[in-house]
């Protein structure tokens, strides 16, 4: 296997690119990323500097990630994606000065495994998006997502819990503490925590 990197791309020296990874037209990776194997890097991404992105991740067109988030192995980030990293952004200080690295709190973002977010959706600093959980298009995403936990809207609510091959679970059975979903798809039993799901609407 071998590393691809587009003659056009913005590759920092000091980024560690694993074995199989991809990066296309027009994409940055800054000092300090790191990028696992075969994970695709689509045209135009940004990745800031000390990001750390998982194995076999795909990041389509356009998609900034900025400092301070980190997404696991087989995570999708559909085009057009924004994450964002300062709860309170200015680009100057009360006294007109422009802020500088020391002027800002970082807020850090997770991305889980094998999770989805749909194109042009934004995620707000400091939320989790839980393991294979499933973001709509266009979506809003401001708290934490639950692992399988299917959302969407703007602000992103919870709609329903999904299976890792993508389609929705259906309930099967309950108790005092968890409901088993069942996808009828693939046929693979899935345990939710009951306070998760009852939390959809």
């Amino acid at each position: 296997m071998s590393i691809f990197i587009h003659p056009t791309a913005v590759v920092s020296p000091d980024a560690s690119i694993a074995d199989g990874a991809s990066v296309w037209l027009h994409a940055q990776i800054r000092e300090g990323a790191t990028i696992g194997r075969n994970t695709i890097v689509g045209k135009g991404v940004y990745i800031d500097y000390d990001v750390a992105i998982g194995a076999n991740v795909k990041i389509q067109n356009y998609v900034s990630i900025y400092h301070g988030v980190s997404i696991d192995d087989g995570a999708f980030i559909g085009p057009h994606v924004c994450f964002t990293n300062d709860m309170r952004p200015r680009a100057i200080n009360p006294d007109g000065t422009q802020k500088g690295i020391d002027d800002w709190s970082l807020v850090e973002t997770r991305v889980g495994r094998g999770a989805s977010i749909g194109a042009n959706s934004t995620v707000r600093c400091g939320v989790t998006v839980g393991d294979w959980a499933m973001v709509g298009a266009g979506s809003l995403v401001t708290r934490d997502i639950p692992a399988h936990g299917l959302v969407m809207g703007h602000p992103a609510r919870l709609h329903g819990f999904v299976c890792p091959c993508g389609a929705t679970l259906v309930e099967r059975k309950r108790t005092a503490r968890k409901v088993f979903g069942f996808c009828e798809q693939c046929g693979s039993k899935i345990t939710i925590p009951r306070s998760d799901w009852e939390t959809i609407y």
